[in-house]
């Protein structure tokens, strides 16, 4: 006390300056989560906070690589069961098949964080009903995707492999590079993850009005027909085999969304 008074700072003043600081960075604190909830922040402010949720994200694949890469031999393991042996007819390729696969694998892993920082950007323009249905939807894309990816692979996978291996006999005998390979799975499992979104998108175009029961069951033949018909364009291959096998399920998908529309929603 002596040393301050000798350096000519008055205590109480002093006290009151700590004070007023701890008052503006409260108020300042109060009126970004006031800008949060009415959406009025300012431009810089969005892309400082964009940068600081893409960097997040790149994290979480960085991490969620790292991870796919330390069990990058179960994983390739599980992944040539349906083919048995590959190889690779260059040097590096077994190396860079490993990395993308890694790659894939953090991206799954780091899917339910992307999808978390891609709804919170948002969230501060969204109303508190957007905000829950948006809570809602964005859980349910999540685990339909990843239920379109295990159906693929576990399901469909093993018998388009079986499939195009049936060709092979004694002239002819299947040496798959596991570069192709990877190329080929990653092709054939990926667009059932976003067919499987199909009933949540029904069902969202059913509650909002946009579409009705009679509706969807006035189009079922011509569903059938745009089933395989995309099944035809995403597919890797221009076999009816594998086209029939994206088709399908498709179609059943469709037929879900239209049973919520009409039993649940009841539009």
């Amino acid at each position: 006390m002596a040393e301050n008074n000798s350096q000519g700072i008055d205590p109480a003043l002093a006290l009151q300056e700590t004070g007023e600081r701890q008052l503006s960075e409260a108020e300042r604190r109060a009126a970004e989560e006031a800008a949060l909830d009415d959406g009025s922040m300012t431009l810089t402010a969005h892309l400082t906070e964009l940068r600081s949720r893409i960097i997040k994200c790149l994290i979480a694949v960085a991490l969620g690589s790292c991870v796919g890469y330390y069990y990058v031999e179960e994983i390739m393991h599980y992944l040539t069961l349906p083919v048995g042996k590959l190889y690779y007819l260059q040097p590096s390729e077994a190396f860079f098949t490993y990395l993308k696969v890694a790659v894939f694998v953090g991206f799954l892993l780091a899917l339910p964080v992307v999808f978390f920082h891609v709804w919170r950007f948002f969230l501060p323009a969204l109303t508190r009903t957007e905000r829950t249905i948006l809570g809602v939807i964005v859980p349910t894309s999540v685990v339909l995707f990843f239920i379109g990816l295990a159906f693929s692979f576990f399901l469909v996978l093993p018998a388009a492999v079986r499939f195009f291996m049936g060709f092979g006999n004694t002239e002819l005998e299947a040496l798959f590079s596991v570069d192709k390979y990877f190329s080929f799975v990653l092709t054939f499992i990926l667009p059932f993850g976003f067919v499987f979104e199909l009933p949540l998108v029904i069902t969202i175009l059913g509650k909002m009005g946009l579409v009705g029961s009679d509706f969807l069951g006035r189009h079922f033949r011509l569903v059938i027909f745009l089933s395989f018909v995309l099944g035809a364009l995403i597919t890797p291959t221009p076999d009816v085999f594998t086209q029939s096998m994206i088709a399908l399920p498709m179609f059943l998908l469709y037929g879900v969304g239209y049973l919520i529309v009409k039993y649940i929603i009841r539009n």
